[in-house]
């Protein structure tokens, strides 16, 4: 496989240097892409990037993942508008931790293959490096005319930043730029990818490695991926998608992919899959045919879900979505972990409820929905609409009006979920 070729049909490639095709056509080449550990978890906004990494895995090369301890402890001003909080050691290290176990989803780290991926750390190099040595061996190559050029300096220096440029983010491009020659000399890294907004900080590291030791050095970068409102997949913004569960549980990393538009899903499926350009061309055609069917998103959505979470994940994704937009009974109910259940029901209103009433022999299913709660107005319209069938318990239909709901009727030890109709359900939580 031809890498620049695979990342030229997905519409993955932003700027490329000359002269990086003809490397990576005449031999094996080491790459690697920085991640500032700023959180213990990846976001979609890194995605572009790791799947970069993938793609030049399998066309045969070696990826290198840095982990930014060292300019973790910086900030980066591309793209930002304020500094970043700086985070300690201990907390970066736990970060480090995190991502190496989501990157591990997407690269294979442990074969034993010449192109295996390693993961580096900033930090490693840069923790024992004095100031005055750096001022010597790295600041002398680099004019102040030479950085203060950069967009991404310009931005923050021409009233984008309500507090100016720092001087410690002034220098992270110049730190940035010694990983990429910390990594050609000692790794024989002779490619940097990143985002777009990385440009300036990439080429800062190929103009120091050319001034300093004169070996090869090149640069490719991804466009910035956009949501469809237009604004940047990123931590800062509000609506993240992250790939720890804990943060956004595999359910709702599924829904975001299932609900893109259109035109997304198209430029998305080319981006984060590891689809066959015939496979793309075939799903979206069948898509253009009969677009309410969805069939892309679904695609999309399992492949991502599948990719960063698993089987299992993907499976349960699934089944609670069904939940509400489909058939499910209550054994489809009950495989749902807490936090998936109230994700698939945050928006339906919430009653709480005594744990004590349905301990001590249990309560009525007409007093509970008509009188504990607000399911229904009155007691009346419940034993009307539970003769005529319609209404549910944990997705079981109710047969009695006065069917007594017990402790052991809680789903997860904790809810119960009553449905009125097709479309009206509420969540009792026993406190």
């Amino acid at each position: 496989m031809n890498f620049v070729e695979e990342l030229k049909w997905r519409g993955m490639i932003h700027n490329i240097m000359p002269g990086t095709e003809e490397l990576l056509e005449k031999e094996q080449v080491t790459a690697y892409l920085g991640i500032d550990p700023t959180a213990d978890s990846l976001h979609i906004g890194h995605l572009c990037g790791v799947m970069m990494l993938k793609h030049f895995q399998r066309c045969g090369h070696k990826p290198l993942a840095l982990i930014g301890g060292a300019t973790g402890m910086i900030g980066d001003p591309s793209g930002k508008s304020q500094e970043r909080n700086l985070l300690d050691e201990a907390t970066l290290r736990h970060n480090v931790e995190c991502i190496k176990k989501q990157l591990e989803r997407f690269l294979d780290f442990d074969s034993d293959a010449p192109n295996h991926a390693e993961l580096v750390n900033n930090y490693d190099w840069m923790k024992d490096f004095k100031f005055l040595d750096f001022a010597r061996e790295v600041g002398k190559h680099i004019t102040v005319n030479y950085m203060m050029a950069k967009e991404s300096v310009q931005k923050r220096l021409n009233g984008e930043a309500r507090d100016g440029l720092s001087f410690t983010e002034f220098t992270y491009q110049l730190l940035q730029g010694y990983d990429f020659l910390y990594l050609n000399e000692h790794k024989n890294c002779k490619l940097q990818l990143g985002g777009s907004d990385q440009w300036g900080n990439i080429t800062t590291g190929t103009e120091l490695i050319r001034r300093t030791n004169g070996r090869e050095a090149y640069a490719l970068t991804c466009p910035l991926v956009t949501k469809a409102d237009g604004t940047k997949f990123g931590k800062t913004e509000k609506g993240n998608i992250w790939l720890n569960r804990e943060y956004t549980s595999p359910y709702t990393f599924y829904q975001f992919w299932l609900n893109v538009a259109d035109e997304d899903a198209k430029r998305y499926i080319r981006i984060f899959t590891t689809l066959e350009k015939e496979e793309i061309d075939a799903l979206i055609t069948a898509h253009d045919e009969d677009p309410g069917r969805r069939e892309l998103q679904k695609r999309l959505a399992r492949e991502l879900t599948l990719m960063v979470h698993g089987e299992e994940d993907y499976q349960m994704a699934v089944e609670a979505s069904n939940i509400l937009f489909g058939k499910a009974t209550k054994e489809n109910l009950a495989k749902l972990d807490e936090q998936t259940l109230l994700d698939v029901f945050a928006g339906v209103p919430q009653f709480e409820i005594s744990r004590e009433a349905l301990a001590n022999g249990g309560v009525k299913a007409v007093d509970l929905m008509a009188e504990m709660t607000q399911c229904f107005p009155s007691k009346g319209e419940m034993r009307k609409t539970t003769q005529g069938g319609g209404v549910s318990l944990n997705k079981e239909k109710l047969t009695a009006f006065d069917q007594i709901v017990t402790e052991a009727d809680l789903l997860d030890g904790k809810y119960l979920l009553v449905q009125r109709g097709k479309k009206n359900y509420f969540l009792l939580i026993a406190r």
